[in-house]
């Protein structure tokens, strides 16, 4: 039973009606510093810590809590008859419920100007103890570290006269487990991530250790394959706008590869606009984690229809993303094809009901942001490869044009456009376009040359023409043999890298072919 409760609180949203539930309850209130004197001046009756310890806080608050009179209330067992008649013997109170969030380690030291002092300061010492010792004896104890958990403990408190069941007491200190290794885990990263100076202030991008955090949001019925198990997590920390945040409106769970290829579409999407009234109404379609489609237009329906025509033999069953909401007529369109997931930052009340009769049609809605994941996380036998984001998306002051000819203001736009599209596309990358379009796209083959032929033959089986079209290569063309591939099927101007030996070669073998050529000077390898 709820007797007597410690509140301490870095983060107060939601601690004084909270509280003033507990009092109500006939609890006890218990608290430290800021939070004794926030309850104070709310009307609450309640006792300081220092009153309970005999000891005022002292060393700048470092120390206040770290006492017998606390610790031996939060890990005394009830039911060991010796513990309660230590307690007895030493005065010592029980506390049955501990209410504590940390001190903000991780925003203070994500702040540009954050001091070494100011992150030292912000290492929780009493918190984190006191929070593992009654998450440890949470047979007992009612541990809580986040005000979201408040409304639902003190409802069960109210039903039964104070008492919180231990099915509730285990997850919650399950939760605390986690919450502690986590803060741990991040006082390490950034630890590890000094210099050896002694003022500290170099800081890697990549620490000594590094400790990762993700929260499961669910199993899977399989991976990859259906002999493998699988589970997707999420990051503790949210990214704004990225696929974790998904809201499922209607259709199947969500399977291993649905979430794969989903990400790709979404972060396709979004490169042409983050929100909803930037760039222009864009739609990818994916499949096997390669983008099949994709075009941008004056609305997201015909977007779509120009995206379907590139290969609408490979949409049947992919994922399609739209960076504008999907209203009733892109909805009615899209409807007449097999998809496995469509993901928009919004649905109209139209669209929702065509897809109200294809329930296997998994919709989920994202809202749209540019952030990315901080860092790239690739798995290796034994290890971890780590790496910033490929974020860079090249600016039209950025292309160096290294042809006698110059590309046309449309050859220009459609280069940037296939440029953009082509850091999507499995290495080795070659991407036919034109009029805001894919016309054919060549994935993940041993040899340039060979995505270039793929592309080519993508573009004829779809009856497209590639006449005057564009073309991306997502790395240099290391001979003019790729570049003649891509401009005998009717390419008159090609945006690459750059960086060959044979530079020279394949800029003259575009001279000679009449294309223009342009370089960007940054390669987009996509493993």
């Amino acid at each position: 039973m709820i007797r007597t409760a410690l509140l301490s609180v870095s983060d107060k949203s939601g601690v004084v009606p909270f509280a003033k539930s507990l009092h109500e309850c006939g609890v006890k209130l218990i608290s430290t510093g800021g939070t004794a004197k926030l309850l104070a001046e709310n009307g609450l009756p309640v006792i300081e810590v220092s009153e309970i310890t005999g000891f005022p806080e002292m060393l700048d608050g470092r120390v206040k809590t770290l006492h017998p009179m606390v610790h031996g209330g939060l890990l005394a067992r009830r039911d060991h008859p010796e513990h309660m008649e230590a307690l007895k013997k030493h005065g010592i109170g029980a506390i049955d419920m501990l209410v504590i969030n940390l001190y903000p380690f991780q925003k203070t030291v994500a702040q540009a100007n954050c001091s070494f002092e100011d992150a030292i300061e912000n290492i929780d010492i009493g918190g984190p103890a006191m929070l593992r010792a009654a998450a440890k004896n949470h047979q007992d104890v009612t541990v809580l570290i986040s005000p979201s958990d408040y409304d639902a403990v003190l409802t069960e408190m109210r039903a039964n006269q104070n008492e919180v069941s231990f099915a509730t007491n285990f997850k919650l200190a399950k939760k605390v487990y986690a919450h502690t290794a986590q803060y741990d885990g991040a006082i390490a990263n950034y630890l590890s991530s000094l210099g050896d100076d002694l003022e500290h202030t170099t800081r890697s991008t990549y620490p000594q250790t590094l400790h990762l955090a993700f929260d499961k949001v669910q199993e899977m019925r399989y991976g990859e394959n259906p002999h493998q198990s699988a589970a997707f997590y999420k990051d503790t920390q949210v990214v704004p706008g990225a696929l974790a945040n998904y809201r499922q409106l209607q259709g199947k769970e969500l399977s291993y590869n649905n979430i794969a290829d989903a990400d790709a579409a979404w972060e396709c999407v979004k490169s042409f606009g983050n929100t909803v009234t930037s760039g222009q109404p864009a739609c990818v379609i994916i499949k096997h984690a390669n983008p099949c489609g994709v075009a941008v237009a004056s609305s997201a329906l015909e977007a779509y229809q120009k995206a379907f025509k590139t290969d609408s033999t490979s949409a049947f069953g992919g994922i399609i993303a739209f960076n504008r909401p999907c209203d009733g007529p892109t909805a009615e369109a899209v409807s007449k094809q097999f998809v496995e997931v469509l993901i928009a930052p919004a649905f109209t009340p139209d669209a929702l009901a065509i897809f109200a009769s294809k329930q296997n049609v998994r919709l989920l809605e994202i809202e749209l942001a540019e952030t990315m994941n901080p860092q790239d996380i690739k798995r290796v036998g034994g290890g971890l490869l780590v790496q910033s984001p490929d974020a860079k998306n090249v600016a039209p002051n950025e292309l160096r044009v290294v042809t006698k000819r110059q590309p046309t203001a449309k050859e220009m736009e459609d280069l940037m456009f296939a440029w953009r599209v082509a850091k999507y596309v499995k290495s080795n990358a070659i991407v036919f376009c034109g009029d805001g379009m894919t016309l054919g796209v060549g994935a993940g083959q041993m040899s340039r040359i060979d995505s270039a032929r793929i592309a080519s033959i993508k573009a004829q089986n779809a009856g497209l023409t590639l006449q005057n079209s564009a073309v991306a290569s997502d790395a240099f063309f290391p001979f003019r043999d790729g570049l003649d591939v891509v401009v005998d099927a009717g390419a008159t101007c090609v945006i690459q890298p750059g960086g060959s030996m044979r530079d020279d070669e394949v800029v003259a073998a575009a001279d000679e072919r009449g294309v223009a050529m342009v370089y960007t000077g940054t390669r987009h390898f996509r493993h």
